[in-house]
């Protein structure tokens, strides 16, 4: 009787394939929900925006590695064209508000933010700017007011306790208010190391940060900027992932936003690119980390800007670009999400769904 000799060479390669790959992102089976969450805010960054960063940077953008994207449509309870106010409190408070306020309802209500929701649960909580932490953006994460431009009044609302890290421009209105008081020396007793440069924010070794980076908004790319907010993430993540409970970081790249409104493609584009570096580096505490979800968005568009032209053979691409306005508009933005419950966030959805969505994937409630 003849015997059938059978090769056992390629099952045992293929069994050796499979624990070599189960280490990588593409076939990892990562956690279904995240215990750490990272919400990055590109004020005013449209799909445009982020297309033109892409041509015409010579390094791959960050953002083009994460596998789910989706819409966000902004406007406001009292128009069609929200702004940075109602638009940021959408989105930490999952609430339409008018314009020019922050963390509120239309009637002056205060709204609980993701941020207070979340350090009420026990995890640690963090806020990030390049502008003032007292800015429309920040701000709707952590205060209430019906005034956005409040900012002294906006600042006291640090003092509640809900954020343990917080980083950006600001000093101002902490330190040489109109009331004279010297919010730093409140910070102080609270536990906080107060940091009032890049070097001592990276020397804490506290795990309440308040970091005064500038006595307004921090400088633009193009004034020397460049890596900041990369190195503020950095310190960010590092500190409150201590927390075994867990943490919810807002990181804000906030002057995209500006230089739109200046119709300054270089000024934007060099905001864009910036932000995408510190979402590289989101994005490599993730991979370390496999608990963390990164969400990437914006609250609203601006500019207007579309690219009629470019030129991709060249290592750094070429670009025509028209803006159609100074302001803000009303067309959807995109999301863009990595790591555990990422695929929450595809689809069109309005601006109002991410409280929910963060507090399902979170199991926490209001």
């Amino acid at each position: 009787m003849k015997t059938k000799s059978f090769n056992f060479l390629p099952i045992i390669i293929l069994l050796l394939a499979g624990i070599l790959f189960t280490g990588t992102d593409s076939f990892a089976r990562p956690p279904k929900k995240p215990k750490n969450i990272i919400l990055f805010i590109g004020d005013g960054m449209g799909v445009a925006h982020v297309y033109a960063g892409i041509s015409v940077n010579d390094h791959p953008f960050f953002l083009k590695q994460f596998p789910y994207s989706g819409f966000s449509i902004t406007y406001s309870a009292d128009s069609y064209v929200t702004d940075s106010g109602a638009g940021g409190t959408a989105i930490a408070c999952g609430v339409k508000t008018k314009n020019g306020m922050i963390g509120v309802l239309p009637d002056g209500t205060a709204a609980p933010s993701i941020t207070e929701i979340a350090h009420r649960n026990g995890m640690s909580t963090g806020v990030l700017s390049t502008s003032t932490v007292t800015h429309a953006t920040p701000a709707s994460f952590v205060a209430h007011n019906s005034g956005r431009g409040n900012y002294e009044d906006i600042a006291l609302d640090f003092l509640k306790g809900t954020v343990d890290v917080f980083i950006g421009g600001g000093e101002n209105n902490f330190r040489s208010r109109a009331d004279g008081k010297d919010l730093s020396v409140d910070l102080k007793a609270q536990g906080f190391d107060v940091v009032y440069t890049i070097e001592d924010l990276k020397a804490s070794k506290s795990s309440r940060i308040a970091g005064l980076l500038a006595k307004e908004h921090m400088p633009t790319v193009l004034e020397g900027r460049d890596g900041a907010l990369e190195e503020m993430v950095r310190k960010a993540t590092q500190t409150l992932s201590q927390d075994k409970d867990g943490f919810f970081l807002m990181v804000e790249g906030s002057m995209i936003d500006w230089g739109a409104h200046e119709n300054n493609i270089d000024y934007t584009l060099a905001e864009v690119t910036d932000l995408d570096k510190a979402v590289g580096a989101a994005l490599e505490f993730a991979r370390t980390n496999k608990e963390t979800l990164i969400v990437v968005t914006a609250d609203h568009e601006t500019g207007g800007l579309t690219i009629p032209a470019g030129n991709l053979k060249d290592k750094d691409g070429e670009i025509t670009v028209n803006f159609s306005t100074k302001g803000h508009t009303g067309v959807m933005v995109p999301i863009f999400s990595y790591g555990p419950g990422a695929e929450q966030f595809s689809g069109i959805n309005e601006n109002t769904f991410f409280l929910n969505r963060f507090l399902k994937l979170l199991k926490i409630k209001k």
